[in-house]
């Protein structure tokens, strides 16, 4: 009886010291290790990379990448269709697309950067996100199709449902 109390003390003693411990799940990330991860991009263009693409670029790009799951042109395909529906949203059957719904340009870039192609995401560089944007975008008339996109023009682009949304950001002043 004396040793299984002895024993029993020592694994309520065991407990309560690891118990006290931190969880040692991992380690803090160094500020390099975060700067790979923190790929945010703002609406106002904050934190976008440098580099361009422009629309006969990116429609090689989305032919070689894009196409087969969102469609030619982005008309959808088993994925979602990624133009059209320009003016649609007030009407009876709306079509929400990036480029009808979508307040800002960036947003776009921020996605497509993010997450695909789905399969493999973040694989795509810089210049072709840029491309595949500008892209997208000329297929509704919102660039020329001669446009270039980059860090300084992709924030200028005026998307058709830009006064649709009520921003909050920055906060107001009180």
């Amino acid at each position: 009886m004396f040793t299984f109390n002895r024993a029993l003390c020592a694994s309520v003693l065991l407990c309560v010291h690891l118990a006290a411990r931190q969880p040692n799940l991992g380690r803090p990330l160094t500020p390099k290790e975060i700067q790979k991860i923190d790929i945010t991009i703002a609406t106002d263009g904050a934190g976008l990379p440098a580099g361009s693409g422009s629309v006969k670029g990116g429609a090689d790009v989305y032919a070689s990448k894009c196409q087969v799951c969102h469609g030619q042109g982005g008309s959808g395909g088993p994925q979602d269709r990624l133009t059209g529906g320009i003016g649609t949203l007030a009407s009876a059957t709306p079509v929400k697309t990036p480029n009808s719904y979508w307040p800002k340009a960036t947003t776009l870039f921020d996605y497509i950067r993010r997450a695909m192609p789905r399969q493999s995401p973040q694989s795509l560089t810089n210049d072709e996100v840029y491309a595949i944007v500008a892209y997208l975008l000329s297929i509704d008339g919102i660039v020329g199709k001669d446009a270039v996109l980059d860090a300084k023009s992709l924030p200028q682009v005026k998307m058709p449902n830009r006064d649709g949304f009520v921003s909050y950001w920055p906060l107001p002043k009180k």
